[in-house]
């Protein structure tokens, strides 16, 4: 994996959760600027995605290959499925689900890296 698409995801995400937050204080509903702000977090996800799939075919992937996956697509899904649920929740508990949807986000970004590089107890 590329680190540097790891600390992007991770830093766009953390600062998606950081404004979600701020909506969830003021007490907003999520609106067409957070579905934007989604589609970039969602848009590097995705590169991640490609750009893993690309490694693995070409060159050595991780060990455990399926535990690889399912993570990476369980990851690139969490936000969509968050969004819509956000959206169609017209309180300001929808956008509390988009500050824990942008919250998992790096904790299953770092864990695909640690699978990536084998690290112990995986």
């Amino acid at each position: 994996m590329v680190d540097i698409l790891v600390y992007a995801i991770v830093g766009s995400s953390l600062l998606y959760a950081t404004w979600a937050l701020v909506a969830v204080v003021r007490n907003q509903n999520p609106r067409e600027p957070f579905v934007i702000g989604a589609g970039v977090v969602e848009l590097l996800l995705l590169v991640q995605m490609v750009v893993a799939f690309v490694v693995m075919i070409v060159d050595d992937g991780p060990s455990d290959a399926a535990l690889f996956i399912s993570y990476l697509l369980f990851t690139v899904l969490l936000l969509p499925v968050a969004l819509f649920w956000a959206l169609a929740e017209k309180s300001r508990w929808g956008t509390s689900v988009l500050v824990f949807a942008a919250l998992v986000v790096p904790a299953l970004v770092v864990r695909l890296q640690d699978i990536w590089d084998g690290a112990p107890g995986v």
